[in-house]
């Protein structure tokens, strides 16, 4: 791996020729061992950072663990990885339930914990007050402000969206999300970093939903209110997008596989940040929400598992 690298200057980062990245930053804290946060300690283990995964429950880590192991064996079955390259993935990982241990050497922190507001402003006062005063603070929320998780820091200039796709260690995309005070350097080197880890950056600005559920939400509320409405049942509307739009998932399987919970929250996202009643999430929705069904991850939704 080679390219830009990063120094450090005045107290930000700022990109220099030709030296890599990796002397600059090496360790990257992964906050949330869930879905997205287990797929994003997975990816930069595999690129050859040494990973801190942090959550607050041990089993959860535990869980964690075993999937990325499962992850790594699909990539070995694929032709993509060696069965020494997993050895050494697996290595770069170790697990915290205490955050101070887990974000005390990091350069990078990525936050990958559930999709609420207060909830993700709570842990960037504690990063804010915990990390080095080089660190870079991401967050791989999907619709909440940047600037409003960077405003809890006295480092808003370093903090930024490094949005993965699900699943992240195959979904080539990051939404690379400036917040209002985010700086061009932090800027370059997240989109730098992200290009070492394979993936294809697109900058966007801070707006709620930025680009990638901006767009999707809406069509997925649009299709939830097609069922509610009686136009179809749930796997006709699927097939309609997969057959008809060429889209490899209908948008009530993709709900499901995103859970529930986490579009109903994109949606009041949108709804709340724009003022418009286009984005305001279909009864039904709420309703399945209310009552539990998650969709996949809970076994229920607009299928069954």
């Amino acid at each position: 791996m080679s390219a830009h690298s990063v120094s450090w200057r005045m107290g930000v980062f700022s990109l220099c020729l030709p030296t890599p990245i990796l002397l600059r930053m090496q360790h990257v804290s992964v906050i949330g061992s869930g879905t997205m946060g287990n797929g994003i300690a997975h990816t930069f283990a595999q690129y050859g950072f040494d990973v801190s995964l942090v959550d607050t429950q041990p089993a959860a880590l535990e869980r964690a663990i075993v999937t990325i192991h499962a992850n790594l064996d699909r990539q070995i079955k694929k032709g993509i990885l060696t069965d020494d390259e997993k050895g050494r993935t697996l290595a770069r990982i170790r697990t915290y339930t205490d955050l101070n241990d887990g974000v005390r050497n990091a350069d990078l922190v990525v936050e990958a914990a559930t999709e609420n507001e207060s909830i993700k402003v709570t842990i960037f006062k504690e990063l804010d007050r915990l990390c080095p005063g080089h660190t870079v603070l991401a967050t791989n929320t999907s619709s909440i402000s940047i600037t409003k998780i960077a405003s809890a820091t006295q480092r808003p200039d370093r903090v930024i969206g490094m949005h993965f796709m699900n699943p992240v260690p195959v979904m080539k995309l990051v939404e690379v999300i400036k917040g209002y005070l985010t700086s061009s350097d932090t800027t370059d080197m997240i989109t730098t970093l992200s290009r070492k880890l394979d993936k294809v950056p697109v900058e966007v600005n801070d707006y709620p939903g930025f680009v990638a559920n901006r767009i999707l939400m809406p069509m997925i509320n649009e299709a939830i209110y097609a069922l509610y409405e009686g136009v179809s049942d749930a796997e006709a509307i699927d097939n309609v997008m997969k057959l008809g739009m060429a889209h490899p998932m209908g948008p009530l399987e993709l709900a499901d596989f995103i859970g529930l919970d986490v579009c109903l929250s994109i949606l009041r996202v949108l709804h709340e940040g724009f003022g418009n009643p286009k984005y305001a999430p279909c009864p039904l929705l709420v309703n399945m929400v209310s009552a539990g069904r998650l969709g996949k991850k809970t076994g229920f939704g607009f299928y069954t598992y």
